[in-house]
């Protein structure tokens, strides 16, 4: 199991890390490698003077040594094809040049004898004990040596390490006081959302303030949004379940008030017997299309049942659909308009897609106007067929649209029940065409009627 720490424990030891990094860095590149970073620049500056003085004419080249040895700190001999010694800065502290130094003349007379025409020297000054660089360049009028000493910096060592122990303790102790005071200032408002927020969890409804951290912020919003959501879905959920209880109940009621007549009054006249089974049967076709439709919505929401696609003309199975209304024709004066192409062939499961059009077309018949007319229609687009099934009924507000898929949700709290239908059919269908990734969705103007639609592509 992964272990884990507090974020004040990460935060100090991130905080103390990087410091101690930093602190790490420093003592490498300034004890280190000091006294390396020092001869390198020593050998860069020799190397750019020895440009500077190879750059210089003939008639002001004493001129430049001269400049060059007191401007620079080095000492210069210049020796002339003529046999003249000139020197520049020889009286410098540490100079070597013009001191009769055995190892000097020795260095100096195999530079002038050899073929090279520039050389440099790493050597010991004994009398200083110190490091030097003798460095020989020939010109058409002679020889010119520059000597450069290397200071020690054994004694910048020392100093640089004291400082840097006292730093590193000074840095380590301020990086804890912030590490300590930003954990507080992150956690406290953390540590207030856990506890509000188990409260939330547990179905304690709290709201959550507003902090002064952008993310925490942002995080205090969402378990607010996520409170009204869980407020609000308790209560229709509530109301769902009045509902159910209700549509159970009713036939439930039904069932056993006619039973016990058949059972007790009417069980010896064949006619009221009849009459009072088929009530009976009635009201069991009702709790079995309730049960049905909410054990269709589950399946579907949790995925359970895979869709079966297949190529099928729309148009064919609409026109069997509508046929199954005919009783209502006749028996109630209901009208249905129905204009499509000719032939729709599309790709989708052909159970489940009927029982979206089935569905929306209960729905527009329990809300359609006193014509009592329903209407479905195809249009064929340029890349898809749009469906679409018309009430002439009041409308729905504008407020509600975006809430009339929801099984929870009812538009009036104490509407009566459909007389066909169980009130999940908008969630089924919902849940039907985004399992297919079908566009789908509703119009609506009060007093002018209800379109729902959705849109297929073309194969």
């Amino acid at each position: 199991m992964k272990s884990r720490s507090s974020f004040s424990r990460k935060t100090l030891f991130y905080f103390v890390g990087f410091s101690v990094t930093i602190l790490l860095l420093l003592w490498l590149f300034q004890i280190i490698f000091l006294k390396y970073s020092y001869e390198l620049y020593q050998v860069k500056n020799l190397n750019e003077l020895v440009e500077s003085i190879e750059a210089s004419p003939l008639i002001s080249l004493s001129s430049t040594l001269e400049t060059v040895a007191y401007q620079n700190e080095v000492c210069v001999e210049y020796l002339t094809n003529s046999g003249q010694r000139l020197r520049y800065n020889t009286l410098m502290n540490g100079c070597a040049l013009g001191k009769n130094n055995t190892e000097i003349t020795s260095i100096e007379n195999d530079f002038i004898n050899s073929e090279l025409p520039k050389k440099s020297y790493r050597l010991i000054n004994k009398e200083y004990e110190a490091k030097a660089f003798l460095y020989g360049l020939k010109m058409d009028s002679g020889t010119v040596f520059l000597y450069s000493t290397l200071e020690d910096v054994s004694g910048a060592n020392v100093v640089l390490k004291n400082q840097l122990i006292y730093l590193t303790i000074i840095a380590i102790l301020f990086a804890s006081l912030i590490a300590y005071f930003l954990s507080k200032k992150l956690t406290e408002p953390i540590l207030d959302i856990t506890k509000k927020a188990k409260k939330l969890g547990s179905g304690t409804f709290v709201t959550f303030p507003s902090y002064d951290i952008e993310e925490v912020n942002d995080l205090a919003n969402v378990l607010n949004q996520a409170g009204s959501e869980m407020l609000k879905t308790d209560e229709l959920r509530r109301d769902l379940m009045a509902n159910v209880s209700h549509d159970l109940k009713t036939p439930l009621t039904m069932i056993k008030a006619y039973a016990e007549m058949v059972k007790d009054l009417s069980y010896k006249d064949d006619k009221k017997r009849e009459e009072h089974c088929n009530i009976i049967m009635n009201e069991v076709d009702r709790l079995n299309l309730l049960v049905n439709d909410i054990l269709t919505l589950s399946k579907n929401e949790a995925s359970a049942e895979e869709l079966k696609l297949e190529k099928y003309d729309l148009v064919s199975e609409i026109n069997e659909i509508i046929k199954h209304y005919e009783i209502l024709k006749v028996t109630e004066d209901y009208h249905f308009e129905v204009k499509t192409p000719k032939k729709v062939m599309i790709a989708g499961d052909k159970a489940k897609l009927n029982q979206v059009i089935y569905n929306l077309l209960n729905n527009a018949i329990n809300y359609t106007g006193p014509d009592k007319l329903v209407t479905l229609k195809i249009t064929d687009e340029k890349e898809q067929y749009r469906i679409e099934i018309k009430d002439t009924g009041k409308g729905i507000d504008q407020k509600d649209l975006p809430n009339i898929w929801n099984k929870y949700y009812k538009n009036e709290k104490n509407h009566q029940r459909n007389v066909v239908g169980t009130g999940l059919g908008l969630a089924i269908v919902k849940t039907i065409l985004e399992a297919h990734h079908f566009e789908y969705g509703v119009e609506s103007k009060k007093g002018k009627g209800t379109t729902f639609y959705f849109c297929v592509k073309k194969m």
